[in-house]
């Protein structure tokens, strides 16, 4: 389900300054990760991609810096990076087995999709990096929204290989640049079932004068 390109406002456009929407209050309440592993095909074609990625970067973002971008892996390109993981997994742990190694050669082959969304810091800039990054979190949360609001499942994971100096070469990343979170896109093959959460009451307090 792609929505017009016509609804995307231009520069100068009046925009609404709300949205009332019983379908995304109902989303948002309902909203939950799909495991990686429940993932499978179909995932987005190039049309739904471009506009996940398109709602994923209408965010907000403190001086207009656009501090993130993306990364696609799909078709022939998963299975290359998953080499590039088995790869510098065993150079980490030279004692796994065969079958541990194979987990990190296939991690990318989970969904038909994963986007890499990388945090660009802008840095000795009057905005906080820290608001950057941010930022970069905001971008794979409409990420989630947008894939579940087409129809699709999604998770959003970091797990070791956004960490480590080695895959970040192999992304390409500048020394200003880190994974904000791998994004698994596709068809959930089972239902999520919703997990414990804690009570609001445990997260909220009002402000007193000290």
């Amino acid at each position: 389900m792609v929505k017009s390109k016509n609804l995307l406002p231009q520069f100068g456009d009046e925009l609404p300054s709300t949205h009332p929407s019983d379908e995304t209050i109902d989303l948002l309440l309902r909203r939950r990760s799909t495991v990686a592993n429940s993932l499978s095909a179909p995932g987005p074609n190039e049309e739904e991609l471009e506009q996940i990625l398109t709602i994923g970067s209408r965010v907000p973002d403190h001086g207009k810096l656009s501090p993130w971008h993306f990364i696609i892996f799909d078709g022939d390109r998963r299975q290359e990076f998953g080499e590039i993981l088995a790869e510098t997994f065993q150079s980490d742990e030279p004692e796994a087995n065969e079958a541990r190694v194979a987990i990190e050669r296939n991690r990318f082959m989970r969904a038909p999709i994963v986007i890499a969304v990388i945090s660009h810091g802008h840095e000795n800039h009057k905005i906080p990096l820290w608001e950057q990054h941010l930022s970069a979190g905001a971008v794979c949360q409409n990420i989630l929204i947008a894939a579940n609001a087409m129809g699709y499942a999604a998770q959003w994971l970091t797990e070791w290989y956004a960490y480590h100096e080695n895959i970040n070469q192999a992304l390409g990343l500048a020394s200003n640049e880190q994974v904000a979170g791998f994004i698994y896109l596709g068809t959930a093959s089972s239902d999520p079932v919703e997990r414990k959460r804690p009570a609001l009451t445990s997260l909220v307090s009002t402000w007193q004068r000290p």
